[in-house]
């Protein structure tokens, strides 16, 4: 199912990291061989700043980083109700960095 996406919208995308300390967002930790680095999925709460042709978004972060990808990416997606209502301050700092008007609340 194709999820129409326009600017404003609020979107979460589960990225994939590796690093030797994992922080208290990650999700799905798992050891190298050697224990010396993790691998694990962190939920990133990003808006949506444009839509683009070719089906693609260009997403803001709350550090002012834009990322453009294809709105069908697996790894994007809504946020779920419980993220609504409690990480809505991580949206909102994104759409203050943007001056946009609070479209998804």
């Amino acid at each position: 199912m194709r999820q129409i996406w326009k600017q404003g919208d609020w979107a979460v995308y589960r990225k994939s990291k590796r690093s030797a300390s994992p922080g208290k967002r990650a999700e799905k930790v798992i050891a190298s061989p050697k224990g010396e680095t993790y691998t694990y999925i962190v939920d990133k709460f990003w808006v949506v700043e444009a839509t683009l042709p070719g089906n693609r978004l260009r997403l803001r972060t709350a550090r002012g980083k834009t990322h453009v990808i294809d709105a069908d990416d697996p790894s994007l997606r809504r946020p779920s109700l419980f993220q609504r209502l409690f990480r809505r301050d991580r949206f909102r700092i994104v759409e203050r960095a943007l001056d946009m008007p609070n479209f998804a609340a």
